[in-house]
């Protein structure tokens, strides 16, 4: 790399995993494409098989993946010609990429925007792995996807890009007076900011001009092909909701796509990911799809603030969810240097300036 981002802490910019890819840090199977390389992130691939499994696991430490695939593995799959992933069920998919990471550069994962509001739970797990999404520095070896639709069987096929992977060297999450100082020369939300470690935000109960909150997963629907854009109507997959004076009774087990009351800004020296708030606060989670790109909501970039959809499913029992309830939180991180190329800039941005939304799959108005 550079002089500038071989020793510079942060989240790598899209140029360093340019150079980290002609180095062989980021190795693949076929030539990584040019439009897998985003802002602050690399698209990850699906490879030619899946594996069938019984259960969830982790390779465990000193452990191979490939070597525990022997005690679960059901059935493998070739995806070569398209194959359904069944919902309910769960696969673990060997990626195209596979790391050689130096000794100061990790990486975390997590799903496309896309997948995340297909309720198509998908993490990356690595040899040696105790924890999902999560690359220690320096790991040498192989991804691998587990995936497990949750709402919709889906139609797969090799070369598609489920999850993405960020890299970064040391620590550069902000702390609460930092995060406070950049809202205030930056305006990372409209209106007063919540900080308690990351910015936090709160969901929308109050319809829009079509009337409705959300959507639900509608429980019994077709195969949704996951190479077909804007080709499937949102009413065969999807229950339009409304809430009643600004509250929302949430089903165990169901899904939701719900949407932040806040706008939220990402300037372009800084990445962001999205976490829970607090366990205590409700028997739910609120995300899926986590990484928040520089320029996202930028106004240079076509964007005034970009509100968050949030993926939204239910535990244990019911739950209320009222207007304006604090449901998770941005945690901001600097990037080691600023990208070539912002979200929404000169690249193909599905959710910039978005409101409620589906997935790109399904038709819009």
């Amino acid at each position: 790399m550079s002089a500038d981002l071989t020793t510079a802490i942060g989240v790598l910019p899209d140029s360093a995993l340019r150079r980290m890819i002609d180095a062989g840090a980021l190795r693949a199977d076929a030539p990584v494409a040019e439009d897998q390389v985003q802002p602050a992130s690399l698209d990850l691939r699906l490879g030619a098989v899946a594996y069938r499994v019984r259960a969830s696991f982790l390779a465990g430490r000193e452990r191979r993946v490939a070597d525990r695939l022997a005690e679960f593995e059901m059935h493998r799959i070739d995806l070569t010609d398209g194959v359904v992933l069944e919902k309910g069920c769960v696969y673990v998919v060997p990626l195209m990429e596979s790391l050689a990471l130096p000794a100061d550069v990790s990486a975390v994962a997590n799903a496309k925007s896309s997948t995340g509001r297909l309720d198509l739970l998908t993490r990356v797990i690595t040899d040696g792995g105790i924890e999902f999404d999560r690359v220690p520095a320096g790991y040498d070896g192989p991804l691998y996807a587990e995936i497990c639709p949750r709402s919709f069987s889906v139609l797969v096929r090799p070369g598609m890009r489920l999850n993405q992977i960020r890299f970064r060297r040391g620590h550069a999450v902000l702390d609460d007076a930092t995060l406070a100082a950049l809202h205030d020369s930056a305006g990372l939300v409209d209106g007063t900011p919540l900080i308690s470690d990351g910015l936090g935000f709160s969901v929308d109960l109050e319809p829009g001009r079509d009337g409705i909150v959300g959507y639900r997963a509608r429980p019994h629907t077709g195969v949704i092909d996951l190479d077909r854009i804007g080709a499937y109507d949102p009413a065969e997959f999807w229950d339009r909701l409304s809430a009643d004076r600004g509250r929302l009774i949430l089903d165990p087990g169901a899904f939701y796509i719900l949407v932040s009351r806040e706008a939220v800004h990402i300037p372009p020296d800084h990445a962001a990911e999205m976490a829970p708030y607090l366990a205590m606060v409700g028997e739910f989670r609120v995300h899926y799809a986590g990484f928040f790109d520089p320029g996202f909501g930028h106004a240079a970039v076509g964007g005034a603030g970009a509100r968050g959809v949030l993926e939204v499913r239910c535990h244990e029992a019911p739950f209320a969810l009222e207007h304006g309830q604090v449901v998770g939180r941005l945690v901001y991180e600097r990037m080691a240097a600023v990208p070539e190329r912002l979200y929404g800039a000169g690249i193909a941005s599905s959710y910039q300036g978005q409101g409620l939304k589906l997935s790109k799959h399904f038709r819009q108005g």
